[in-house]
Order: structure tokens, then sequence, then C-alpha cells
């Protein structure tokens, strides 16, 4: 009588196995594979790969998911631009259309202009700062320049000079970063074009502004006053522009006595646009 030997019969019995566990495999790959349109990954390869959030989402790769199945904006990829929005708009398809090039805007000019109410020895962090009386600065409203804007931008658009957050607009890549560190919500976003803002937005009475900045705004009314366009006028004790009216002649930014309006670069929609401020760019 032959006895088989063991170890060639736990060869056949291993091989036997791995090929049944093949055939399941393949066949599983065949009937329970999920369709995923091959336009997600050409998008995704398309985008700046940052996954920096500006976009609304949690990546990239989620993005690229919400514009083939959820018909999601093609240009929110701020680092990617206008070059990935029409490379994208070419693979669904779509028409290239005007979209808004935005970057981020601070609307303070206090920074040395602002008056201390304390010395603050904790940590170097405009959110912990803030969490102590309300912060140091004399100006509960202003920049508070400990930089967290500066640390949350990759890009290395923002620094801190004189006290106060301002932004390279030719780094700025719109992603957003910014604004969603700065615990006073001072960065906000607009859209690139010459004209006047209002940086400032202390709504304390003019007595208490000019204790507490040099640079802020009085709520005098002159600018109102003087603007040929109507499209200034006063919202909770600070000057604010209808961008729907200015024509950017600049009146206001000459007559201003505080000199809190500057010419800023933005367009018709601006952070200084009255009510619903969610929706102001």
């Amino acid at each position: 009588m032959i006895t088989a030997n063991p170890i060639v019969f736990a060869v056949i019995v291993l091989a036997v196995l791995g090929l049944a566990g093949s055939i399941i495999l393949v066949l599983a790959s065949k009937f329970m594979a999920v369709y995923e349109d091959p336009r997600i990954a050409e998008i995704n390869e398309c985008l700046a790969g940052a996954n920096c959030g500006g976009c609304g989402y949690a990546g990239c790769a989620d993005y690229a998911k919400a514009i083939v199945m959820d018909g999601a904006p093609t240009h929110k990829c701020a680092p990617g631009g206008d070059k990935t929005a029409d490379a994208i708009n070419r693979i669904m398809g779509a028409e290239e259309s005007d979209r808004p090039s935005l970057r981020a805007f601070v609307s303070c000019n206090g920074g040395k202009n602002c008056g201390v109410r304390f010395e603050y020895h904790g940590i170097q962090s405009c959110a912990a700062a803030a969490a102590v009386a309300g912060g140091p600065t004399a100006c509960s409203f202003g920049c508070l320049g400990f930089g967290d804007c500066v640390n949350a931008c990759m890009f290395h658009a923002l620094s801190i000079k004189d006290g106060v957050a301002v932004v390279d607009r030719e780094l700025c890549t719109g992603c957003t970063a910014c604004t969603r560190a700065c615990p006073r919500g001072l960065l906000k976003m607009k859209p690139i074009a010459p004209q006047p803002a209002v940086l400032c937005r202390n709504k304390e009475r003019g007595a208490a502004v000019v204790k507490a900045c040099k640079t802020g705004c009085i709520a005098c009314g002159i600018c109102v006053k003087n603007c040929p366009q109507e499209a200034i006028f006063l919202h909770n004790n600070v000057a604010r522009i209808d961008y729907t009216k200015c024509n950017g002649c600049g009146t206001c930014v000459e007559k201003c006595p505080k000199k809190v309006i500057h010419w800023v670069e933005g367009g018709p929609t601006s952070v200084d646009a009255p009510v619903p401020e969610h929706a102001v760019l």
C-alpha cells in the first residue's frame, strides 16, 4: 500500500485553496465592483493637491467627487486658480465661465496705533489672548497681532507688521485658511479690483474709539456727507460702503479725517457691505 507524502499533500491542499480563493476574488471583483466615474480621478489630478479645505470639502479627492457627483462649482480650488477651473470645465464638458478671483483682506489698521489695556504674557496666540478678559488690546474689535492667521497660511502670504496682519496679494491664493483662524473675524475674502475700504470694525462710540485707537472710525459721517454716489452709510458706529453704488471715485479716502478709509484691492462685493454678512465675499 502506497502512503502519500504529507508534505506533498499539504502543498496540493494549499494550491487548491489558493486557486479557489483566486476564483472567488475574481468573481467578487466582477459582480461586487463599485463603479467610479473616471472623471473623478482626472479632476483630482488637476487640483493643486494642497488639501487646504478652502473649497469647503475635506480634501482634493472629496472636492473632485463632489464636482462629478453633486455638481459642485468648478472654481473652488483657490491654489489652482483659473487654470485649474478651466481644466476641470474641459473634463466636465462645460464652458469656461467668468469667476471671481478672491484674496484675503484685513479690515483693521490698528496695530501700533492701538492702545494696550494690560501686558499679556500667556500663550502667543490670538485665540488664547482673546480668551483673557477679551484680549490685551484697547480695541476689542481689532487685530491682536499674535499671528494665528500667519501660522494658518500655507503659502506664506501673511505677516505681522507694526502689530497688525498684512496680506501679500501676490502670494495669497484665496484658500480662506486665515479667515477661519482669526478669532475676531477680521479676515474676509473679496474679489480683486481697485476700491476703497474701511479698515476698522470698532463698534464703540467716537470718544471710546479715540481712546482705544489712533486710526479708528469715529462715525463722524464726513465720508457719508461727501460721497457723490451716496454709497457710504454708518452701521453700528462704523462707516460701511455699499459697493453696488460705489464708483471708486476715492472721495471718501480723501475726506476721512482719521484716515480710516484706504485704497485696497477688492471688488464690487466686499467685506464692507452691510447685511447679510454671511453672503459677503
